[in-house]
């Protein structure tokens, strides 16, 4: 989906938000003021609230589109980020009201008098939740917009609220057991919890999380089908905003290819990833492979079982031996999940120094990407 398609996408779910909690505002505060049911007035401030979310994702979401400038060269896409941190915090800060509400009711109770109209109203509310927050969720997810996603599951919790609340007026119409008071607590736990798990989510896209490894297996493939690349290592993809991504990379290639073969090569895996993944590639480095060298090739083969023996080892890559000035070069990667890697980085490098004593060895840890 494009960055236009996208936009109306999201803008166009926004408003349909706004609309449905804004009729559910007007029907259920009139509901809980006829039946003093302080359980459907939070109910329906909850509602209030989602309509906040909305109309936070609508003014995010055009401001994050607008158009790159001196000051923000890359764009304003992070900007969506932070709108769904606020979603998250208003989640949270509607969760926490209505748990200190709810245990005044408990310490202070009031009766509360339901008819069967209300009970139909809060029904409908609730089917109407449903469908808002799948709606939403649905649209989020195509677009990979969190603050869609936050909003249509706040939905989906609102529905589970406002059916505790329906269940605890039938049981109370039915046996005057009063329940809604207790259910309420429980129900803005859950709701404060989910704000929590949103805006740690938020925050993950903030700081920079890992990207999928199906999405950059998919990217190096899309490289590695030139055919003078035998590798594709060190992707690092930087976000700034849902779906955009700058890139870079180091590829391997024969040492016999000039400037200008290197030249079109990037040139032409820039291109591909582009137009395949819609990814702009900002750089791509070079790793050299020794291919005249039959001595490299057996060294390389050697050290390379050194390295991979090794538990926590994942790879490899960026060898090249530079047999005149007896220098070699390499990086290896040793899982984050090891506990002890600078350990392992150390024993590796001692294991090759002792097996090759005349060369000068520039070994780096890589990250784990």
């Amino acid at each position: 989906m494009d960055l236009e398609n996208r936009k109306k996408a999201i803008l166009r779910a926004s408003a349909v938000g706004i609309a449905t909690n804004i009729m559910l505002v007007i029907f259920k505060m009139g509901v809980g003021v006829i039946t003093n049911s302080i359980a459907v007035i939070l109910d329906a401030v909850n509602n209030l609230s989602d309509a906040l979310s909305s109309l936070i994702t609508i003014i995010g979401t055009k401001l994050a589109n607008r158009k790159p400038d001196k000051k923000h060269p890359l764009g304003h896409g992070r900007i969506e980020f932070i709108s769904g941190m606020i979603i998250a915090a208003i989640v949270t800060y509607a969760g926490l009201t209505a748990l200190i509400e709810s245990v005044k009711k408990i310490l202070e109770p009031q009766k509360a008098e339901y008819t069967y109209i209300s009970l139909i109203i809060i029904a409908v509310a609730v089917a109407v939740k449903i469908v808002l927050g799948n709606y939403m969720k649905s649209v989020g997810k195509k677009t990979d917009s969190s603050s869609l996603i936050a909003s249509g599951t706040d939905a989906m919790f609102d529905a589970i609220l406002s059916t505790a609340v329906l269940i605890s007026a039938i049981i109370y119409m039915t046996t005057g057991l009063s329940l809604e008071a207790v259910v309420s607590v429980v129900i803005s736990v859950f709701i404060i919890k989910a704000g929590i798990e949103m805006l740690r989510d938020t925050l993950d896209d903030i700081l920079g999380k890992r990207v999928s490894s199906e999405v950059t297996a998919e990217i190096k493939k899309t490289i590695c089908e030139e055919e003078c690349v035998t590798g594709a290592y060190d992707l690092i993809m930087h976000s700034y905003g849902p779906n955009r991504y700058i890139a870079s990379v180091h590829v391997e290639i024969p040492d016999t290819m000039t400037a200008q073969e290197i030249d079109l090569l990037e040139r032409r895996i820039s291109s591909r990833v582009y137009e395949k993944h819609g990814i702009v590639m900002a750089a791509i480095g070079i790793y050299s492979l020794n291919t005249t060298n039959d001595e490299i090739a057996e060294m390389r083969t050697k050290i390379t079982r050194i390295v991979l023996e090794h538990e926590g080892v994942l790879q490899i890559h960026g060898f090249y031996a530079d047999i005149e000035n007896k220098v070699l070069n390499m990086d290896v990667i040793i899982d984050y999940g090891y506990k002890e890697r600078e350990e392992m980085y150390e024993h590796i490098r001692n294991e090759i120094q002792e097996n090759y004593p005349d060369f000068t060895l520039n070994m780096t840890m890589d990250i784990d990407i």
